[in-house]
């Protein structure tokens, strides 16, 4: 049943941090809940850590992923990779219930990609009492401090997973590649060598075009310049030294392909709405 209300509801609302040996083995559930949504519901992240897995159990709602608009019925699911630029939330009329997880873990951008969810994150999986099922069981574990918690709530992820991967497959339109090759070559150069200057000439020379249609190309398919991207990828990485050293925050800028600190803290901050400092107090 979707929401009636003007404000968003949480019928459950619950929020963990794991331990860093379960960070490194596991899946984790960092938060999750249920709601129902008010007509005002809208989240928008330039990046944010982990993979957000979106349940529509009723209602209506909207997702935005690389430029794109996808709309979300009930039976849906979606899967958002939050490295990326993405926003969703309620059509107003029709408000949407949904369950959610967001997990972290080093293999789950991976799964991404081999799912295809940057140009097609909704999944119309249609009876979803067994995706319902995986979701509760993470609800009851995921606040558990044992490993056996942890390895539940990593079951019950992967079970989520595994029903995205029969579903694409089953789907008549395949695993069909939505990025080109050439844009696929570019950004998996970024994601190796982020920390050494890049300039969109050479990217683009390396892949065989002109800068121009590279360029042009590029930001039709991912919705975002080539530069920005790799600022994003930067950030993304300095989040990880940030939460798994304690190297100093002129150092991380270094590591990431920053020689400039001041501009480094400026594009963390525009990204995470946090300084450095203040993300790595967070996160630990």
């Amino acid at each position: 049943m979707s929401s009636l209300f003007p404000e968003t509801h949480f019928l459950t609302n619950l929020w963990a941090t794991p331990a860093e040996w379960a960070q490194e083995v596991f899946c984790c559930p960092v938060r999750a809940g249920h709601l129902t949504a008010g007509v005002a519901h809208r989240i928008e992240r330039e990046t944010y850590p982990g993979c957000e897995f979106i349940l529509c159990l009723g209602g209506r709602g909207w997702v935005q992923v690389m430029g794109r608009r996808h709309e979300v019925v009930a039976g849906d699911l979606v899967w958002v990779n939050c490295s990326q630029p993405h926003a969703y939330g309620a059509v107003v009329k029709d408000p949407w219930e949904v369950y959610w997880v967001r997990a972290e873990g080093r293999d789950l951008g991976r799964l991404s990609e081999l799912a295809q969810v940057a140009g097609r994150p909704v999944f119309k999986m249609g009876e979803v009492k067994e995706l319902a099922g995986s979701f509760e069981r993470v609800f009851k574990r995921m606040t558990g401090t044992r490993p056996s918690d942890a390895a539940a709530c990593h079951a019950a992820i992967m079970e989520v997973v595994a029903m995205v991967f029969e579903n694409r497959l089953n789907d008549p339109m395949g695993m069909q590649e939505d990025i080109p090759a050439a844009i696929r070559e570019a950004m998996q150069q970024m994601r190796l060598y982020y920390s050494t200057p890049m300039r969109v000439g050479d990217l683009a020379k390396a892949v065989g075009m002109p800068e121009s249609s590279f360029t042009r190309q590029f930001r039709k398919v991912v919705g975002t310049s080539p530069i920005a991207w790799l600022r994003h990828e930067r950030i993304k990485q300095a989040k990880r030294r940030l939460m798994h050293s304690n190297d100093a925050i002129k150092e991380v800028a270094r590591q990431v392909g920053y020689s400039d600190q001041y501009f480094f803290s400026k594009d963390f901050k525009k990204m995470t709405k946090l300084t450095p400092t203040q993300f790595r107090e967070e996160e630990r």
